[in-house]
């Protein structure tokens, strides 16, 4: 007897060391096969690139701390390549993704395995291919969950899901991207918005192209929503039902609760919705919002929220969304936005800055004898349309190859002028560049993006890669250095890695450069960054190999 008491004290001595141990990383790994795959939608069937076969593309899942190797192999005729959209990818460009910025694209045929660690993040994030407008149809949900025993900052849900929000073209995306460029003009609008690849009933031949999530009366559940639009902002909500948004783009926030929600495209928002209402059929619905006279698809993407035990006979009901252009409802829900600031999850806000940028994002007009009008629209940051290079940005920078880039894109624009006076129609020409910031490591970058009356004012969602940066400060008209730092919030402010600037405004986000490496910075309105409002950033090695960039992986694509 004496032997098995202390047998099982040594025993039970070793289970609790091995469980104060930490616990090893784990590896996830994912085959990518990018494949074209025949889908209907509308009525009409069309062949699509998609991963495996899928639309949208599988969810990635991983904890807090894992290693995540995921093979793209491609089967299309496209070249490929994809983006991990909200990992930091520390010292790890590589795997970043974006085609000619971080690596050259994976050509048809070949294979490229991205591998990377999932450092410092939970939450959800998503995946897109980054080249052409192959994002369209090649995207899927991120989701991270926390390290093993450590719990939400908020209620445990009884379940979660992950709803992706898109667009859907009856013709090629592709050819009809091409065809706009060719004319000088903006390509057709979708014909559709999806949730989670389907349009819902509100659309012909749609019955059975409708998601469908089911919940049990008072039951907690967790929806991820990712916007994986290419063009549009959108309002979300749920008919009968509040929200509580609890995370946007991989951080925790200050619950609040909500009657719909505003996201942008590349931004995940995450909500808790309480299953408390009459046991039912509710329609989830998806809008877009634009509050500037440019057309879009303002046609209403649907799914249902389906209580367990209801016959699908019932009609749902129909969420009441804000209006196509309510940007009081816009400009309330983002007030709302705030960073936990926790002990656990702090919000570590740059309070002195070391480089203070000002850029300018503006539509224009080029010369272009072959368009329809003797023009072309296009785009630009402090008036300079990025030319994209024929290699990778960071195979340049990190074996100093010469001619591929400049180093003095501009603090601020040549010129000032009056951003958001009456609409400038006067020299709307722009200068062509490969021109990159480049920025010490470990400084303090506080960057305000002001839109401008250029042709026309309209809301830019920039994402910065490789970074999340706080949303210290926005507002409408032209930004004041002098009076509006003095309204910033520097205690918790939200903390994103894509951010709106208003149409007819600007927004001041702050970053610490810790990460080296070459960082893309874009509009993630696809149209935008094919017209070229788009640049990047070069953040210098620090001291030693912790701080310098990682070498390439031998299966880098070639060019």
């Amino acid at each position: 007897m004496a032997f098995s008491f202390y047998g099982s004290i040594l025993l039970l001595s070793a289970f609790l060391i091995f469980m104060s141990l930490p616990a090893e990383a784990a590896i996830k790994n994912y085959q990518f096969d990018v494949v074209l795959k025949n889908v209907s939608r509308l009525c009409h069937a069309k062949p699509i690139v998609t991963v495996n076969g899928r639309f949208p593309g599988p969810t990635i899942y991983a904890r807090e701390g894992d290693r995540v190797v995921i093979n793209v192999t491609n089967y299309a005729q496209y070249n490929i390549s994809i983006h991990w959209h909200g990992l930091k990818q520390f010292r790890n460009g590589w795997a970043d993704g974006p085609a000619y910025i971080t690596q050259c694209p994976i050509q048809s045929g070949r294979s490229y395995t991205y591998d990377f660690n999932v450092t410092g993040q939970r939450g959800t994030l998503w995946w897109h291919a980054h080249i052409l407008w192959l994002r369209a149809t090649i995207h899927g949900a991120i989701v991270i969950m926390p390290k093993e025993g450590v719990p939400y900052p908020f209620p445990q849900p009884h379940a979660e899901a992950e709803l992706v929000l898109g667009e859907w073209w009856h013709a090629d995306v592709e050819e009809v991207e091409k065809q706009g460029n060719m004319l000088g003009l903006p390509p057709n609008m979708s014909d559709a918005h999806t949730i989670n690849g389907k349009p819902g009933p509100l659309f012909p031949c749609s019955e059975k192209h409708t998601y469908a999530m089911e919940v049990e009366w008072g039951k907690i559940y967790l929806l991820r929503i990712v916007n994986a639009a290419l063009n549009d902002e959108l309002f979300f909500a749920i008919a009968g039902h509040s929200m509580t948004v609890v995370e946007i783009d991989a951080v925790y926030c200050k619950p609040f609760t909500t009657s719909a929600i505003v996201i942008a495209p590349g931004q995940t928002t995450s909500v808790l919705v309480k299953a408390d209402k009459n046991p039912g059929r509710y329609f989830m619905a998806a809008r877009p919002f634009m509050d500037a006279p440019i057309a879009v698809d303002n046609r209403t993407a649907t799914a249902i929220l389906q209580y367990k035990g209801i016959p699908t006979t019932i009609v749902p009901i129909l969420p009441q969304l804000p209006a196509p252009n309510d940007t009081e409802f816009v400009n309330d829900f983002l007030d709302k936005l705030r960073s936990l600031n926790s002990p656990q999850f702090p919000a570590n806000v740059p309070l002195s800055v070391d480089r203070h940028l000002f850029y300018t994002a503006s539509l224009g007009v080029d010369p272009c004898p072959t368009c329809l009008n003797g023009t072309r629209l296009t785009a630009s940051l402090n008036n300079i349309t990025f030319v994209m290079p024929t290699i990778g940005l960071l195979q340049a920078h990190y074996f100093n190859i010469k001619g591929v880039f400049r180093l003095d894109f501009p603090d601020k624009p040549a010129t000032t002028f009056n951003y958001t006076g009456a609409p400038l129609t006067a020299n709307l020409g722009t200068s062509l560049g490969t021109r990159l910031s480049r920025i010490p490591y470990n400084s303090t970058v506080e960057l305000v993006l002001q839109d401008t009356n250029l042709l026309a004012p309209e809301s830019h969602p920039f994402h910065l890669h490789g970074y999340n940066f706080f949303v210290v400060g926005r507002g409408i008209g032209n930004f004041d250095p002098k009076k509006d730092p003095a309204k910033y919030n520097l205690v918790d402010p939200p903390e994103r890695n894509t951010v709106g600037v208003p149409t007819g405004g600007w927004t001041a986000i702050r970053f610490r450069a810790d990460n080296p490496g070459v960082w893309f910075m874009h509009c993630h309105l696809e149209l935008h960054t094919t017209w070229g409002l788009k640049m990047a950033f070069v953040v210098e090695n620090g001291n030693g190999t912790e701080q310098s960039i990682l070498p390439p992986p031998k299966d880098l694509p070639p060019c």
